[in-house]
């Protein structure tokens, strides 16, 4: 950093030009740490309040937060469940609308095993993968690979699950051993049961036989002494074949190779492919197994990873046509799955990369899968690509110091051609006889004439000069804000919180018209991303509604159109909504994914309550409405406004439209204001506990104030309306009473 500081000197002695040297050397050191210093601070602060405003650790798993689930470079995968009519028409498991009441999972979402769900068994994992399903009746099983966060192998889990595989219980590990395990290939022979993981690290091919199923295994036969990866066995034409990839051998293409063995047993002898390697090609084709094949309409199919872009970017399927000890042909076919538009806050929106997929004996198909948010290496890459923004700040600096004759050149003085300070006369020599060293020093004396260019042009004592400072300081913090946020940020997903184990879903619904369509358009597109959402819902209340072309969505959106503009619509019955949960969100009100997510976290622990992001205090006696500040003064709320809130559309709906409401909704209609009102009022008057709760959004915008088309734009006459609305209920209703709950009430921490 010495070239950072070191100053001009003209003539002198060698001495003199060493000392004054020294002394701008210090100042310049001391500008430079100074001022980098004060953006490290400012990127402290944005990391401290926009980056993790609240730790999802602790809440996200009922275990201990240091234990599982930490970031890896692997990924973060976990495994979802498949349905379908065919092996290529599956769909998720939201989609049958499976719901679980005892989680407030309605529908219950995938994924349905993840690192938190293993780690809170008591088995610490960063992630899981690779899944296998083995069906006994009525009782499903999933053998997955776990990697173990202290030990940092894979293992070997398993979970159950006797409800079709909507719901799973973690079992515990299958099988550990000293090296890494993945790929467990579970199948039956001669009514054992064997599993055959991938033992690549230990350099063999593994058969184990359950003597306890599912939980004990014993070492049956190592069958092959060669570092296969992903490989399986499976019975066709009388016909053992071995399917699997060997990475180890000299030109193999990694991910691209795959090489085919055959034998009359499980158990070997097993006798090589005449071609093998069957495949020894680029990695993206599908060469390298990923999965269970499968059989359908009397074809064989073997499932493959395309590893191009990423390693596990996706499946391919491909149709066996020709399989025999000579020969082996196979062609891809189309396999179409919905691929998530959410991108990281997806389960599996970046990759997939194994399947496993069975018939019922329903005729119904099943297939689990793993998925994952983030492809392969992503810390590697957001720490290097946060250090070179770092580093670029280094430079900012620099200029920054030029700019303000604190660094008055770039290069140290004893690297110019016009240095004259003291060297030694064998180095002088050398210079004399080195053509290159001379020109790299004229160079330097060159780079060195910058800082007096620029100050001449650019004054700093100038108000165009005070302006591009300005300027140059504020690139600097964006650039040490983005460094930091690429190195501490974690993956920039913003993750669903699972409930007793589940994840669930939920109805967006929005209340609009022609005047708001800008709002709109911005609403859809950045809600649509919202991992939990599941559709959006537009009351259209008035004018041309806009065509579905127009909204960029990654979710369904549907337009209900209303006869009469009334706010009541919010609330209206509506038998097309297919989750319990909704959530009520006024087009022009913008918070961040996470902030919704905390807020359906909190409602599935109280789903009888609304719970929203904009509380109010009701004093019993005044009935006057107060903005905010009013229930932080008095250290408490009563009341949660549902232009941003989550209800039970089945309990508030139906509250709302009955017949005691019906004075309520009239008034309404009156004064155009105060539904969200009368739906406290309603809840109040239908139960003596807790009614709403409180969740802080870590920053909120009023996007109205931007287009101009806010519906209470006079804020005094909307809280006198709001007044008047408060004793009007209550004189149908009854009062508030002494009803406060006081902020910072639950353990979460959300509701400060």
């Amino acid at each position: 950093m010495g070239a950072v500081g070191v100053g001009v000197v003209n003539g002198g002695s060698g001495g003199g030009s060493g000392t004054q040297g020294r002394r701008i050397l210090t100042s310049g050191l001391v500008f430079w740490v100074g001022c980098f210093l004060l953006y490290g601070l400012i990127a402290g602060l944005y990391a401290w309040v926009v980056l993790r405003p609240f730790s999802s650790a602790s809440y996200a798993r009922s275990g201990l937060p240091w234990l599982g689930c930490q970031e890896d470079n692997e990924g973060s995968w976990a495994i979802g469940v498949f349905y379908g009519d065919s092996p290529f028409s599956l769909k998720p498991l939201e989609t049958l609308n499976v719901w679980s009441n005892e989680s407030a999972a309605w529908p219950i979402a995938n994924p349905v095993i993840t690192c938190s769900s293993a780690s809170d068994s008591g088995f610490p994992s960063n992630f899981v993968a690779d899944p296998f399903l083995y069906i006994q009746g009525d009782t499903f099983y999933i053998f997955y690979e776990t990697k173990n966060s202290f030990t940092m192998q894979g293992d070997i889990g398993v979970a159950k699950s006797t409800d079709k595989g909507a719901t799973w219980q973690e079992l515990g590990i299958a099988l550990d051993e000293e090296w890494h395990l993945s790929y467990p290939y579970v199948f039956n022979y001669l009514g054992q049961i064997y599993m055959m993981p991938e033992s690549n690290e230990k350099g063999e091919l593994r058969l184990y036989r359950a003597i306890n199923f599912p939980l004990e295994w014993k070492l049956e036969k190592v069958i092959m002494k060669r570092p296969f990866v992903d490989s399986f066995i499976i019975n066709h034409d009388g016909e053992y074949w071995l399917f699997g990839s060997d990475h180890s051998s000299f030109g193999s293409q990694k991910n691209g190779q795959l090489e085919i063995w055959y034998s009359s047993s499980p158990l070997g002898p097993w006798k090589p492919h005449k071609k093998n390697p069957i495949y020894n090609v680029d990695r993206s084709l599908g060469a390298r197994n990923g999965g269970r094949p499968f059989m359908y309409n009397g074809n064989l199919y073997r499932v493959g990873q395309d590893c191009g872009e990423t390693y596990g970017r996706r499946i391919h399927v491909f149709k066996v046509e020709v399989l025999s000890k000579h020969e082996y042909k196979e062609v891809e076919v189309p396999f179409i799955l919905d691929e998530p538009n959410k991108g990281r806050n997806a389960w599996n929106g970046a990759r997939y990369h194994h399947l496993d997929v069975q018939q019922l004996s329903s005729g119904q198909w099943i297939g689990v899968m793993d998925g994952d948010r983030v492809p392969s290496g992503d810390i590697v890459h957001r720490i290097i690509l946060g250090c070179a923004f770092v580093a670029a700040v280094a430079g900012v600096v620099v200029l920054l110091g030029v700019l303000l004759g604190a660094v008055n050149c770039i290069i140290p003085l004893n690297w110019c051609a016009d240095y004259s300070g003291k060297r030694s006369d064998t180095l002088l020599a050398w210079e004399r006889a080195d053509m290159f060293s001379s020109k790299v020093r004229r160079f330097c004396s060159r780079l060195n004439r910058i800082p007096s260019l620029l100050r001449g042009r650019i004054k700093s004592n100038s108000y165009s000069g005070r302006f591009v400072l300005a300027l140059i300081f504020a690139f600097g913090v964006a650039l040490m804000c983005t460094g930091v946020k690429n190195i501490c940020g974690g993956n920039g997903a913003n993750e669903p919180y699972p409930w007793r184990g589940h994840f669930s879903q939920f109805t967006l619904l929005a209340m609009t018209y022609d005047a708001r369509l800008w709002n709109l358009k911005m609403y859809v597109k950045h809600y649509s991303r919202c991992a939990s959402v599941k559709e959006i819902v537009v009351v259209w209340n008035r004018g041309t509604h806009p065509e579905l072309s127009e909204l960029d969505s990654a979710v369904p959106v549907r337009i209900r159109m209303e006869d009469k503009n009334s706010l009541n619509n919010r609330f209206k019955m509506d038998p097309l909504i297919k989750t319990r949960a909704v959530l009520e969100l006024d087009d022009d009100i913008m918070m961040s994914c996470d902030d919704i997510e905390r807020g359906f976290r909190v409602w599935r622990q109280h789903p009888d309550r609304i719970v929203g992001f904009y509380p109010r205090y009701v004093d019993a006696i005044a009935l006057k409405y107060r903005a905010e500040k009013y229930a932080r003064k008095h250290r408490g709320y009563n009341m949660i406004l549902t232009g941003a809130a989550f209800v039970d559309s089945q309990v508030a709906f139906k509250m709302y439209w009955s017949e005691e409401a019906k004075l309520g909704r009239e008034l309404v209609d009156k004064y155009f204001n105060c539904e969200d009102v009368l739906l406290n009022f309603l809840y109040a008057n239908a139960s003596s506990s807790k009614t709403v709760e409180y969740v802080r959004p870590a920053w909120a915008i009023d996007t109205s104030k931007l287009s101009g088309a806010a519906i209470s734009r006079n804020t005094l006459e909307h809280f006198h309306i709001r007044s008047t609305c408060l004793a009007k209920f209550a004189e149908m209703y009854g009062g508030p009473g002494g009803r406060k709950w006081e902020f910072n009430g639950r353990r979460d921490g959300w509701d400060v």
